[in-house]
């Protein structure tokens, strides 16, 4: 199967979760708007997800994929296999100390992440039970991912790209408990809600393994032993904490310094999950299929078709990401109107949310980037150089952050973090064109100066579509997801044509696309 097709197929499926998020996180707006029940269930939903997209999709994903891969090639799938099982031995124990060790303390956990909120006892109170009911997903989430890994590397990408979809599921359905319960912005809410993430673990971690008998490779529990392999595993892993979770440290930090503003991580959170449909879309699905493919072209000695995998993944990333950058920016407000203004999530919240949601939006290029260029250095089994990048872009995040929320408050750590990503993105070109590992080519050139064109267009577009929907943002709540919808279908239709009539997206691409989607 082509990089396209698999892009593709992970692309899609990783869209039917996004969107199963933009429906959760439009009730959950409604169910319990912006106020200290949302902030203290975002802090409790962002603990897991930190250590799991540091440790497990992070660090462990970018040091154990291509060791896989790399056994797959040379060595065989019974290599591989005992590799895979020696990993999840260790990580399994890893896991299950820092869950324990993660309950007992989750006070001082709390602390750390939102140290605004001690100044609300209740609040603080809230926010340590609903960490401790949410944390045990990520000892699940982070099986789910070394599983992920696993099928990754054998060339199936469909169970693990549809996994999240069941974390989704699950939270919707708990949202339904609130609503049929009555307990719309109450503490049951929260409780409800956070006991739905770790439901939703479970669940992700079932098909996960169902998905592995099917494929004839099942991981079997050893006794955890420091093998070679493992060894060689934590080499890379340490380095790649902060090589492959550079946007959630900045997010982190974004948290702890908005914490301190009322109702600014609810804002963020909201925004965070608009941008972040495009940014999973295309970065997970550009480093999910980048990785494994640049590993195999690595250890077989095939350069030539690295840097081509390289540029052809660059080009599929902007042509989806550019349009979205260019919408997300210049149209956040009536995105984030239609999204979740309704219930508890008032026209003020709008306007706060689309605030932060522009700024995130200048950032989402970079976003994708660096999913595309830190493979590159993950292929080579090299995390110590991403790694010094990396901890040089969250210096300059949390110097911009504290220099900017005194003067605009909350907003000013979106633009930080979007700042910040670009000189990340900055370094990780300039280290590879330092060392010969990556070179532009005319093709991709080419193919950037139509894309910029179609955006061009599209963006006129959008602005008369704004124009002439401006009644129905301004109506009722039906109304308001009519008028988005509109909005989206005749800013991604415009794109559409003029990106195919400027030539940014190769027809024989799109007729397999459209193919493998048959």
């Amino acid at each position: 199967m082509s990089l396209l097709k698999n892009f593709a197929t992970v692309g899609g499926l990783t869209l039917s979760s996004r969107v199963l998020g933009f429906v959760r996180d439009s009730f959950l707006a409604a169910a319990i708007g912006t106020g200290a029940v949302a902030d203290a269930f975002v802090v409790a939903f962002r603990l897991p997800n930190l250590f799991r997209r540091l440790f497990a999709e992070g660090a462990f994903s970018s040091a154990f994929v291509p060791l896989f891969a790399g056994k797959l090639e040379a060595e065989g799938e019974a290599s591989a296999k005992r590799f895979a099982e020696e990993s999840l031995s260790a990580l399994g124990l890893a896991l299950l100390v820092l869950t324990v060790a993660a309950e007992l303390g989750m006070a001082a956990l709390v602390f750390v992440l939102a140290p605004g909120f001690a100044d609300d006892p209740a609040k603080f109170d809230l926010t340590v039970l609903l960490s401790r009911i949410a944390f045990p997903y990520l000892l699940l989430v982070s099986l789910v991912s070394l599983y992920s890994g696993v099928l990754n590397g054998l060339g199936r990408f469909a169970a693990a790209a549809f996994s999240p979809a069941l974390l989704n599921t699950a939270l919707i359905a708990a949202l339904a408990a609130v609503f049929l319960l009555g307990y719309e912005g109450t503490t049951m809410a929260g409780v409800l809600l956070a006991g739905g993430i770790t439901l939703g673990g479970v669940l992700q971690l079932g098909l996960l393994l169902f998905a592995l008998a099917r494929a004839g490779f099942p991981i079997a529990l050893r006794r955890p032993r420091f093998t070679e392999g493992v060894k060689r595993l934590a080499v890379l892993a340490g380095p790649a904490v902060i090589a492959g979770g550079v946007v959630q440290i900045n997010s982190v930090v974004g948290t702890m310094i908005a914490s301190t503003q009322a109702g600014a991580v609810s804002w963020l959170y909201f925004a965070d999950r608009v941008y972040q449909l495009p940014l999973g879309i295309v970065g997970i699905a550009v480093g999910v299929v980048l990785l494994p493919d640049l590993a195999k072209r690595v250890r077989a000695g095939d350069i030539a078709s690295v840097n081509a995998s390289q540029n052809r993944s660059m080009e599929f990333a902007m042509a989806l990401t550019l349009p979205a950058a260019a919408a997300l920016t210049l149209f956040a407000l009536p995105i984030t109107i239609g999204l979740f203004q309704r219930g508890a999530f008032t026209a003020e919240d709008s306007v706060a949310t689309a605030a932060a949601l522009a700024a995130f939006g200048a950032g989402l290029p970079a976003f994708v980037l660096t999913r595309v260029f830190q493979p590159a250095f993950f292929a080579r089994e090299n995390t110590r150089t991403p790694m010094v990048y990396s901890a040089i872009t969250v210096a300059a995040n949390v110097v911009i952050s504290l220099a900017l929320f005194p003067l605009i408050g909350y907003v000013g750590v979106a633009i930080a973090t979007s700042a910040a990503s670009w000189l990340n993105v900055a370094l990780l070109y300039w280290g590879l064109r330092k060392g010969d590992l990556y070179a532009a080519d005319a093709r991709l050139k080419r193919t950037m100066v139509r894309v910029l064109a179609a955006v061009a267009v599209m963006v006129a577009v959008l602005y008369g579509a704004e124009y002439l929907l401006a009644p129905w943002f301004a109506a009722g709540s039906l109304q308001r997801l009519g008028a988005l919808a509109a909005f989206v279908g005749v800013g991604g239709l415009a794109y559409a044509v003029a990106a195919i009539a400027f030539g940014a997206v190769s027809r024989s691409d799109l007729r397999r696309v459209l193919k493998r989607g048959r």
